[in-house]
């Protein structure tokens, strides 16, 4: 099943707040419910987001109530505007639901309904292209991994975190199904719990030998030499190969170089941001408190002590080994490799 398609005139997503205690399904009929459903992380992921967006984009046309051209574009710039203000770091989110608007623009609609039904059938393919591009990811990184290592992984990038199949869970997914044979530490990732929950659950229905670990242990690992080669995914690139990721992502960066191990990302090409020079330009989303002391409702702390939350942190590019696109992957001098991958060049 995909994390999110379209349904009955509807959009229908599966509820990661629930996983992996209860596999449920939300049903969202308007783009302001599509909005909160990625403020909330009902639904999270970049590529997940940007599709999302997508289908809440075909929603906020079918509920325009315009009878011209027109009329349809100005709702749809409306909509955009709520939708991109639900999680600022991920640029798949702005780059969804910039490319249905530049679409419902460029389109020769025959009138309002038919633009209408052309919001749908463009947010669908974006969609179905999240597919196709997240396995050929997967065949692009899969050479990375050899039969006995051992890979640490940082937060979820599988099919919850895409349409389906993954980004950097998507690679260990494509290695697995070539017949190697290796083992995965996941990161529990705090405060949301990534790792523990959605990956390692995604992994047990693959079959996929893993272990979860605390946040704070991966860098034992790292230095007894257990871990061969770490894989996570990103937000937002810069045109420099700075990268924007989840919470706890720069510091498994440091401790990767301190101990001489591959460090790569894993991203579709509409994650990479050209726009911006450098990571120091990504917004970085600061969420609520409570979810740092109250996790998922379980107090760990007074609801009245002092926390902060940031969502994600920038890794500079001078850690990385590379960036696993669908186009190759993009080696330093990123400034010069990332435009090309970006325009379709293979890499």
């Amino acid at each position: 099943m995909r994390t999110v398609f379209w349904q009955n005139n509807h959009v229908r997503m599966i509820d990661q707040k629930r996983i992996p205690w209860e596999f449920s399904l939300v049903d969202l009929y308007d783009y302001a419910a599509v909005a909160e459903s990625i403020r909330d992380m009902t639904v999270r992921g970049a590529p997940a987001i940007g599709a999302t967006a997508a289908f809440g984009m075909a929603l906020a046309a079918r509920a325009s109530k315009a009878t011209t051209v027109e009329g349809v574009r100005d709702d749809l710039s409306a909509a955009g505007d709520i939708l991109k203000q639900s999680r600022p770091t991920a640029v798949n989110l702005m780059w969804a639901v910039d490319r249905l608007i530049a679409h419902a623009a460029a389109y020769q609609a025959a009138d309002a309904e038919d633009l209408k039904a052309e919001m749908l059938r463009a947010a669908q393919q974006i969609a179905d292209d999240d597919v196709a591009t997240n396995k050929r990811i997967g065949q692009v990184g899969a050479a990375l991994i050899k039969d006995g290592d051992t890979v640490l992984h940082h937060c979820n990038t599988g099919a919850l975190a895409a349409v389906d199949y993954g980004t950097a869970l998507g690679v260990i997914r494509t290695a697995w199904e070539q017949g190697k044979r290796f083992h995965v530490l996941l990161d529990e990732t705090r405060p949301r719990l990534q790792g523990a929950r959605l990956s390692a659950w995604e992994l047990e229905q693959l079959g996929i030998s893993y272990d979860i670990i605390p946040d704070t242990a991966s860098g034992f690992y790292m230095r007894r030499g257990e871990v061969k080669l770490v894989l996570l995914g990103a937000d937002r690139i810069a045109g420099n190969g700075d990268f924007a990721n989840k919470i706890g992502t720069y510091q498994v960066g440091v401790l990767a170089k301190e101990n001489g191990i591959p460090f790569y990302t894993v991203a579709p090409i509409s994650t990479v941001d050209l726009s911006l020079s450098s990571g120091d330009d990504i917004p970085i989303e600061e969420r609520d408190k409570s979810e740092v002391l109250a996790p998922f409702g379980n107090a760990i702390a007074p609801a009245h002590y002092h926390a902060r939350n940031p969502a994600f942190d920038v890794t500079p590019a001078s850690y990385l080994s590379g960036i696993i696109t669908e186009n190759g992957i993009v080696r330093a001098p990123f400034e010069v490799n990332l435009p090309r991958a970006a325009a379709g060049e293979q890499v």
